[in-house]
C-alpha cells in the first residue's frame, strides 16, 4: 500500500536529492566538441600568456623617457632604427634616442618599453622619427605573463564552457579537456486522464503537458531526455515502464501518481523494486508538495506532481541545480506588491522581471496556482522562506531566472 506523505523541509529534500545524485562520469573531448559541457578538471596555464612583450597598436617602439615632454609644438626627435615583423623575433635593438617600427601583436624589441601610436607621430625622411605625445612604461603594450602567468589557476570543475573559454583555452594551446558525461533523464508522465497532444480530450481529459515540458527543461540544463509514452494508473504497466526507464538512464522523472490517492500507484512500485530506498514522499511547499524521491540502487527516481505548473516549478528548484551548476542565476528584486504566505512552508511565486535604475521590480504574478499562462509569463520566481509569513510590497526577496 502507498505510504502516508511525510514532509520535509525544502533544504532537506534538495540535501537528500544532491546526496544520492548519480555520480557523473568523465569523458575527454576535444575543444570544440566541449562546448557548452560541464568542465571535470582543473585548468591550470601551461605557459605565459603572451610569450612575449608585444605591441597592442601600430605605432614606434620607444623608450620612454625619450619622450617625456614632447608636444605638437616641440616633437621629440628619435633616430629610426628599422621595423618589427609580424611572426619574428625582433630583429633590432634599441637605444637611448632611437625607435622602431611595430605593427599591433609585434614582439618588442630589445630596449623599449612603451609604444607610440602612429597618429601622434611623423616620419622625417629615412633616418628620424617626430613624437608629438609621450607615453608612459607599459604604454600601449603587453607585457609577457600580463593575460596568464604559467602555473596560475584557470578554472575549476563545475565551470560550463562558454565559447569565449574555447577561445582562452585555445590560445593556450589547450585542445582537450575533461568534461563531465551528460546526464540521461527518462521522463513518464503517468495518469488515466493523460492523453497525447494530438489528441482532443474528451471529458475528463487533458494533454500531456508535463512529457513535452520537462523533456525542454532536460534540454536545456545540458542533460540528454528520453521520453515515454504514457501510463495508466496500473501497478504492472508503471511497473515494466520505470524498469525499462530505469535500465536505459541515470535518472527517472514521473509526474502524477505521486500523492495519496486510490489509483496512485507510483509509491508502490518504486518501493516494490529490490534495492529500492524512499529518501522523502512530501515537501513543506507550495507548489509542489507531493513531490517525492527514491534512489533505487545506483539510480534516483524523482515523483513530480501531475499538475504541469507545479511539475515544472519543482524541476527547477530540486532537479536543475544538480544537472547545470549554474542553471539557476539568482538576482535580488524589490516586490511591487504583498505577497501572503502561510508559515510552515516555502512558497515560490512566478514574477514578471522589470529593470529599475538600481534593481529588478518583480512583479507577482498570484493567478491561480493551476494557470499554465502564469508560468509562460514569468521570467523568474521568487522564494518566501519557511519560517516568514509572506513579503511586504517594496521588501528585497531572492529570486531565480527560470
Amino acid at each position: 500500500m502507498t505510504e502516508f506523505l511525510k514532509v520535509v523541509k525544502y533544504e532537506e529534500a534538495v540535501e537528500k536529492i544532491g546526496n544520492h545524485f548519480p555520480v557523473r562520469k568523465i569523458e575527454r573531448l576535444d575543444l570544440l566538441s566541449a562546448s557548452g559541457r560541464v568542465l571535470a578538471e582543473d585548468i591550470i596555464g601551461p605557459e605565459d600568456l603572451p610569450s612575449f612583450d608585444r605591441s597592442t597598436v601600430d605605432g614606434f617602439a620607444v623608450k620612454a623617457e625619450d619622450s617625456f615632454g614632447s608636444s605638437e609644438s616641440l616633437p621629440a626627435y628619435l633616430e629610426y632604427q628599422g621595423e618589427v615583423k609580424m611572426g619574428e623575433t625582433a630583429g633590432i635593438k634599441i637605444v637611448k634616442g632611437q625607435c622602431g617600427w611595430i605593427p599591433t601583436g609585434g614582439m618588442m624589441p630589445p630596449g623599449t618599453d612603451a609604444v607610440v601610436m602612429v597618429e601622434y607621430t611623423e616620419r622625417l625622411g629615412d633616418d628620424t622619427v617626430l613624437i608629438y605625445r609621450p607615453v608612459g612604461p607599459g604604454e600601449n603594450l603587453m607585457l609577457r605573463g600580463e593575460d596568464v602567468k604559467q602555473g596560475q589557476s584557470l578554472f575549476n570543475p563545475g565551470k560550463i564552457i562558454r565559447p569565449q573559454d574555447v577561445g582562452f583555452l585555445a590560445s593556450l594551446g589547450i585542445d582537450r579537456i575533461d568534461v563531465y558525461q551528460p546526464y540521461k533523464i527518462g521522463i513518464i508522465s503517468t495518469g488515466d486522464e493523460i492523453v497525447t497532444i494530438e489528441v482532443d480530450p474528451g471529458a475528463g481529459q487533458v494533454r500531456d503537458v508535463n512529457t513535452h515540458a520537462l523533456a525542454s527543461a532536460v534540454h536545456s540544463c545540458g542533460s540528454i531526455p528520453h521520453t515515454y509514452p504514457i501510463i495508466k494508473d496500473e501497478f504492472q504497466a508503471l511497473n515494466d515502464a520505470v524498469l525499462e526507464a530505469l535500465e536505459d538512464n541515470d535518472v527517472l522523472l514521473l509526474s502524477g501518481g505521486s500523492s495519496v490517492g486510490i489509483m496512485d500507484v507510483t509509491i508502490d512500485v518504486l518501493l516494490s523494486i529490490p534495492g529500492s530506498e524512499l529518501l522523502f514522499h512530501g515537501l513543506a511547499v507550495k507548489p509542489g508538495k507531493p513531490t517525492l524521491a527514491v534512489k533505487v540502487n545506483e539510480k534516483l527516481v524523482i515523483g513530480l506532481p501531475g499538475h504541469p505548473v507545479s511539475a515544472l516549478m519543482m524541476f527547477n528548484i530540486v532537479c536543475s541545480p544538480f544537472l547545470k551548476p549554474d542553471a539557476r542565476r539568482k538576482i535580488s528584486v524589490k516586490v511591487t506588491q504583498n505577497i501572503a504566505s502561510q508559515p510552515g512552508r516555502d512558497d515560490f511565486i512566478p514574477v514578471i522581471l522589470e529593470e529599475d535604475d538600481e534593481i529588478w521590480l518583480g512583479q507577482p504574478l498570484l493567478g491561480k496556482s493551476g494557470l499554465m499562462s502564469i508560468l509562460s509569463l514569468a521570467d523568474a520566481f521568487i522564494h518566501v522562506p519557511y519560517e516568514q509569513q509572506g513579503i511586504l510590497a517594496g521588501s528585497i526577496a531572492s529570486a531565480w531566472f527560470f
